[in-house]
């Protein structure tokens, strides 16, 4: 349990500082395309996490990017409806005996496929909101469900990299 805290920790200030300091200042594609890997640590919480503490932690990770980001509100609002759409998501891709309690939502314990599903639409989601409560109208609204799509997809490809980098080769499913 203390382990599952710590380590639940670390990747909470790892992945909020790599953001801020490193990938928030890489401009690809002349801003066009926006990765934000910190959603990483929603995605990757347990599966025994209660709702209220998913959706605090959505809210405490967004708080702690609107900090660094100096945009009020936006990825707290973002982080919080991934964290709805994260329980949404973990009912609807249950598996009929349930989650094991020793396994996490990552591509070694869950594959591929389930883990691209799950990690695909909490990302579409949170950029989705994310950039249009930034622009604030539906004038561009192709210009911008673009710039989200594209800023989803590279979000996903450093997840992928990143799970890729970090795991072991314990492969369960």
């Amino acid at each position: 349990m203390i382990t599952t805290l710590i380590g639940n920790l670390l990747r909470f200030v790892l992945l909020i500082l790599v953001q801020a300091l490193v990938i928030d200042h890489i401009d690809l594609a002349h801003g066009w395309v926006v990765p934000y890997l910190y959603v990483l640590f929603i995605i990757m919480l347990p599966f025994n996490t209660p709702p209220w503490a998913t959706l605090v932690l959505g809210f405490v990770t967004g708080l702690a990017m609107d900090f660094f980001s100096s945009t009020p509100g936006m990825h707290t609002s973002a982080c919080v409806l991934m964290a709805f759409a994260r329980l949404l998501m973990l009912r609807l891709l249950a598996p009929r005996e349930g989650y094991d309690p020793g396994k996490r939502p990552i591509i070694a314990h869950m594959g591929l496929a389930w883990f691209m599903t799950f990690a695909g639409v909490l990302v579409t989601v949170h950029h989705l909101w994310l950039f249009y409560v930034e622009v604030y109208r539906f004038d561009d609204f192709l210009s911008t469900l673009l710039r989200a799509l594209m800023s989803a997809a590279a979000t996903l490809i450093l997840c992928l990299l990143s799970q890729a980098l970090t795991s072991r080769d314990v492969r369960t499913r």
